[in-house]
This record gives structure tokens, sequence and C-alpha cells, in this order.
């Protein structure tokens, strides 16, 4: 004879925004168990989904985890909540450009470090300047890279940028020769840990960091294989090396 399971107690609860007078509440639904999901049960399966993916989730993703249509005034209620939840935890709950993701918050990635102690990827100053002058002047050609920086970009510049997934091809411009547009991506915010374009730093702060970079580094260093750029117009004057960042950048913000 088989045993038969008690149905589940089932409890209701309103979404976030939702009046008590004059509305008659949300109740999140679903097959669990064939019973309801509540609010807070529906918290902790948006919880789960987000520790268990290696990517941040889209609301628009997180929405397939329930029978009932949310809106995204909804959802984004249930998703602020959760975060504050987990206020004053070592691991946040965050919203960045294609989504929302877990992360460990910054001041523990010194313990975290000790755990994977590989040294993380150094980029020359010729890989992040230009994509400094692609993320604050985007769409740029090839062509406009070099007019700014002042050299020849090297092929390996881009395929490095474009390999990390931080740069893509948005297009051409209607030119002779139909130079290809790029433009930074999704993942470059993500891994940024931004939502937009608008939260990047200034390019004063840029400049500070790229000069401080080669301040520790020695001699004035660019990428292998690049040389001069052809004689610029305005005066430009194309040199042995990439324009110091200040330089290089200040030219950005002139644009």
């Amino acid at each position: 004879m088989s045993e038969q399971l008690e149905p589940l107690p089932q409890s209701e609860a309103q979404l976030p925004g939702e009046g008590e007078s004059g509305s008659e509440g949300v109740t999140i639904t679903t097959d669990l168990f064939g019973g309801k999901l509540n609010t807070d049960q529906f918290k902790q399966v948006l919880e789960t989904a987000l520790l268990t993916s290696t990517e941040p989730l889209p609301v628009s993703e997180l929405k397939k985890l329930n029978d009932v249509s949310l809106d995204n005034r909804q959802m984004e209620a249930l998703l602020e909540e959760l975060a504050q939840n987990w206020q004053g935890r070592g691991v946040e709950l965050a919203r960045v450009a294609s989504g929302w993701r877990f992360r460990a918050k910054p001041e523990m990635q010194p313990y975290l470090d000790r755990l994977n102690p590989q040294k993380p990827p150094r980029y020359s100053r010729a890989v992040l300047e230009t994509l400094a002058i692609i993320a604050y002047r985007q769409p740029v050609t090839r062509g406009d890279i070099e007019e700014i920086r002042g050299v020849a970009v090297s092929s390996q510049v881009l395929k490095t940028l474009e390999a990390r997934g931080w740069v893509e091809v948005v297009g051409t411009r209607d030119t002779p020769g139909k130079p290809e547009l790029f433009a930074t991506s999704k993942q470059m915010l993500d891994d940024l840990n931004l939502r937009t374009l608008q939260e990047l730093p200034s390019l004063e702060e840029i400049g500070a960091l790229l000069e401080h970079d080669a301040a520790a580094e020695g001699p004035l260093r660019t990428s292998e294989n690049e040389k001069p750029a052809e004689p610029l117009p305005s005066g430009d004057v194309g040199t042995d090396s990439a324009l110091p960042a200040g330089t290089a950048l200040a030219g950005v913000a002139a644009g």
C-alpha cells in the first residue's frame, strides 16, 4: 500500500508595491508540489537561479521561473528586496548590463585570490588606450583610433579586445573602403560591474591610471608590432610610440 503525502500548506502574499485597499493583491502561483508559491518562496527560487548561474540573468529570463506573468516593475521590486536581504554579507546581488547576478564584494577579493593565486592578464597601454577610445567615442573605425593615438593600430590590439569579448564590429562606415565600426559590448560592462556606459569613470581618471601604470613599468611601452601612423592632419605628429595616455585620451574628450 503506497503512502500518500500530505499537501503542503498554501500561503499567499502580495507583491511589493501592491496596495491593500482597492486592490486584490497578486499571488505568485506555480505548480510546485500542486500548491502555491508566495512572494518569499518565489524570492528563494530567484535566489537559487541567480546563485547557480554562471552568467547574469536578465529579467526576461527570470520571468520564466513562474507561471504567472509579472511585469518588469514587479520583478525589479522583488530583486531589489532580495538584494537588500544580502546586505552586510561578503556576496551581493547586483544589476549589470546583461541582467542580475551575485558577485563577491571587492573587499573579499584579496582573500579569494589566495585560493587561486594566478595573476590576472595584464594588458598593454596600447590595448587599454584603444579600449578607452572605443568606449568614449563609439562607434569608431581603426582610422579614428589611429588619429587620436598618433600611431598605427596593430591588428593584434583589436584582436585582443575582440577575443576578450569587450569589443565587437557593429557595422561599416559609408565611406570609400567601408571601414569597420567598432563598439564596446555588454560583456565589457558586465566584467566592469557596470550597467551602462554612463557609469564609466571620467577620462581624467583613466588617463591618470594609465600614466601611473606607465611610471611603474618604466620606459613608455606600446604593444608589439606598433609603428608610427602616417602623418596626421591638424598638425598631429606620429611618433615611434603611443602618445602619453593623458595626451591620447585628451583627444577623446576633444572629439
